[in-house]
């Protein structure tokens, strides 16, 4: 992973998360790409701890969040019923596009940990427009924007 996921900040949002049966493979560990799941629901739930709901965001505004690059380091098993906690941490913002910094914790223990670049873009066109300004406010007011820069 890179030196900014290793050096993330301590996340600002946790979301629990319950191992389901349907979340396993045969041998009852959570199968690997269940984890995009997990990290999809807490960033959902993230931005809506923060005041904002997607579905709005696509309609009133015309802003979809999509994973533009998605990069995960498995550390450990999780296992079915176990309880989990997702984290979601921003690592950097810029003009059209933010990376946040997530892991998955049994405990205190890392299970997994991932870095998630998310592109905006027009919900009519698909091409690229600016991290609407009421979010960027909120990232900034609140101390949780890092890494804010004007990228080309």
């Amino acid at each position: 992973m890179g030196a900014a996921l290793a050096a993330a900040r301590p996340p600002a949002f946790r979301l629990p998360v319950r191992v389901y049966y349907q979340d396993t493979d045969a041998g009852g560990v959570v199968f690997h790409a269940t984890y995009l799941d997990y990290f999809e629901r807490a960033r959902t739930e993230w931005l809506r701890d923060l005041g904002f709901d997607i579905g709005v965001l696509a309609q009133r505004d015309g802003v979809l969040f999509i994973v533009r690059e998605f990069r995960a380091a498995y550390a450990r098993p999780a296992l079915l019923d176990e309880l989990l906690e997702v984290t979601v941490g921003v690592e950097h913002i810029g003009r059209a596009q933010f990376t946040l910094a997530q892991q998955v914790l049994r405990g205190g223990e890392v299970l997994v940990r991932a870095s998630v670049n998310l592109a905006c873009v027009s919900s009519g066109s698909f091409r690229p427009v600016r991290v609407p300004e009421t979010l960027r406010t909120v990232l900034t007011d609140r101390g949780l924007a890092v890494g804010l820069e004007e990228e080309a």
